[in-house]
């Protein structure tokens, strides 16, 4: 079966109960797209958790980063991807390890494998090619409207 996103307001809803974002694949470089989105979401009251094993013990936007996702020993209600497609299936192998939420795999990447093994867990919210950033400001326009 082809993977299908929640409902728009599942979306929102998602967004409207998160606290805390863990940003795979979020760079250093305030040219990236992963950087400034992570600083509108931090700008926008959300705490932002970077993992990248690249930048493991720097800091990014003021928090420290963490080598993998399942080195964050807090809780984590999204896990917003800007990594390629083909590696969402290993990280829907670790997200699944973890006490984490909502697996969110940024515009343009998705994978049916890893929606698949999502599915087999029984973790249902799940969101692929869309872009958070996008889906905030559409919730914004829908609560000023």
């Amino acid at each position: 079966m082809a993977f299908e996103n929640p409902t728009q307001e599942r979306i929102f809803d998602y967004l409207k109960e998160a606290k805390t974002i863990a940003v795979i694949g979020l760079s250093n470089k305030k040219e990236r797209t992963s950087y400034k989105i992570a600083q509108l979401l931090q700008d926008k009251g959300y705490r932002i958790l970077p993992v990248n094993p690249v930048l493991a013990g720097q800091e990014v936007l003021g928090e420290k980063v963490f080598a993998r996702l399942s080195d964050i020993d807090e809780p984590i209600d999204i896990v917003d991807i800007f990594r390629s497609s083909e590696f969402l299936p290993e990280i829907a192998e670790e997200f699944l390890q973890t006490n984490a939420k909502v697996f969110w795999a940024q515009l343009g990447i998705q994978n049916e494998e890893a929606a698949n093994i999502l599915q087999k867990a029984s973790h249902e919210d799940v969101v692929m090619d869309r872009c958070i950033k996008i889906e905030w400001n559409k919730m914004q326009e829908q609560n000023n409207g």
